[in-house]
């Protein structure tokens, strides 16, 4: 007997979010495929048991186990003739999620087991109390999807990762702490090698390998770009939008600016 399934509107949240989530008791021998599935979903057995088929493999499951189930990949699944399982169910998409479980075992492991991790299984019973809000549903279950992600990379590591993949992380973890903090005037490429907790030459090396430019010519770029916006979208004063930028002095910012664009901020804005 199916208890409840709930799926939302998955197209609002392109990074990652649920598309479906769920509770099922399941008659004996019921089963499911063979087919393929659109988004990532992983099941969760509450009790009983049954088998999960995919990749040519036949998983007999328990409680506390949970397999993967991952998009456009053949899988079949069947409830036990005598003792079928219970299960629930998170589906989720994105733009990110392939490398979130890439951080994971799980993509080289589809099943596993949860032990006696209560903070996975609560992330399941959270995702059923999301269910009952009537409004901005969708906003707490992919709060709570962001947390079930971290708690299985916590859980799940991936054993080994190659010195590529590393090397792609730092520069994607540089780049992000760039877009946030560009409006920060202390933001030096030290305190960025620090916050990653590398060495600064390190990192201006690897920028520099894979953006093809260095940090600081890119902390430059990006502020410039986030003054041209201003200054094309508001009426600031350019005293302000320097100071939003990462600049305290106005008269430095407005160098640097008709240096890289070949005008200054006051002559961009009337262009526009």
């Amino acid at each position: 007997m199916k208890d409840f399934i709930f799926s939302n509107d998955f197209f609002r949240n392109l990074d990652a979010f649920v598309y479906t989530c769920g509770y099922e008791t399941c008659e004996p021998g019921h089963s499911y495929g063979p087919a393929v599935r659109s988004g990532y979903m992983i099941h969760y057995v509450l009790g009983g048991t049954g088998r999960f088929q995919t990749g040519g493999k036949t998983y007999r499951l328990k409680e506390g186990d949970a397999f993967l189930i991952r998009p456009d990949e053949l899988i079949y699944y069947e409830a036990d003739g005598k003792d079928p399982w219970v299960y629930t169910w998170i589906g989720f998409q994105g733009v990110k999620i392939r490398e979130y479980l890439d951080r994971t075992s799980l993509l080289a492991d589809p099943v596993f087991h949860y032990g006696h991790d209560d903070r996975i299984r609560l992330c399941h019973e959270k995702m059923f109390e999301a269910n009952r809000l009537k409004h901005n549903r969708d906003l707490i279950m992919n709060s709570i999807l962001y947390e079930y992600l971290f708690l299985l990379v916590s859980k799940f590591p991936k054993e080994q990762v190659s010195a590529v993949e590393k090397q792609a992380i730092y520069v994607e973890e540089a780049l992000k702490y760039l877009e946030t903090q560009y409006g920060s005037g202390s933001i030096t490429i030290q305190t960025v090698a620090d916050y990653l907790g590398v060495d600064r030459s390190y990192l201006h090396r690897l920028f520099k390998k894979v953006t093809g430019t260095s940090p600081q010519e890119y902390l430059l770029d990006l502020r410039i770009r986030k003054a041209c916006g201003l200054l094309r979208q508001t009426d600031l004063p350019v005293t302000v939008i320097a100071l939003s930028v990462g600049y305290e002095d106005t008269l430095y910012f407005s160098r640097l600016f008709k240096k890289k664009k070949g005008i200054s901020p006051s002559g961009y804005r009337k262009d526009c």
